[in-house]
Order: C-alpha cells, then structure tokens, then sequence
C-alpha cells in the first residue's frame, strides 16, 4: 500500500483524522461532552467517518486542549471558543501585518 493512501503515512499530518471521539477525550482528560460542545460552537469541526463517526485530528485536539484551559480557568465554553478564535484571527493578521512590511516598496 502505498504512504499516500496508507495511514501510516498520515502519522505526522497535523489535519489527519485520526482520532475517535472516545480516543481524543481519553487522550485529552476530557469529556466527549466537552468535544461536541466545541464542536457546536465552531471552534473545530470533526470529519466523520463513513459510518458519521466524529474524527479529530491532531490539530484539532490541541485547539480543544485551549478551550479546556480557559474553561478550567473559569471562563464558559462559548467564551472560551470566541477568545480562542480570536486570538487566532489577530495571530494571523500580525502575521501578514509582518510579511508586508518585509516586502520592497512596489
């Protein structure tokens, strides 16, 4: 089999679902609760298998490991998943911001 088409040539793809729902509460010390919830407010979305079994990725499951800080913390899932989304959004706008001054004057 080839590594494209093999899932072992997935190992190290961080968008890879590779993860049960089961698997990535297990792995994350949280609820499958916790991941539909995220899920529900858009922080992430699973793909699903061809039977509809949610999957995550490895991606995924580290933007889920946020939330549950923030919300240990106190702050509620909605919130937590917007301040999430947020702090992406001004990631990658501080990112262009950057790549733009780098440029020459055209």
């Amino acid at each position: 089999m080839p590594a494209e088409t093999s899932p072992v040539g997935h190992l190290d793809d961080d968008d890879y679902p590779a993860y049960t729902m089961g698997r990535a509460a297990d792995l994350l010390g949280i609820t499958p609760a916790f991941l539909r919830a995220v899920g529900e407010a858009e922080l992430i979305t699973p793909l699903r298998s061809e039977g509809g079994h949610r999957r995550y990725s490895k991606g995924q499951l580290r933007i889920a490991a946020r939330a549950r800080e923030l919300v240990d913390q106190g702050t509620p899932v909605e919130a937590a998943c917007r301040i999430i989304t947020l702090e992406d959004r001004l990631a990658e706008a501080l990112r262009l911001n950057e790549e733009m001054r780098r440029r020459p004057n055209e």
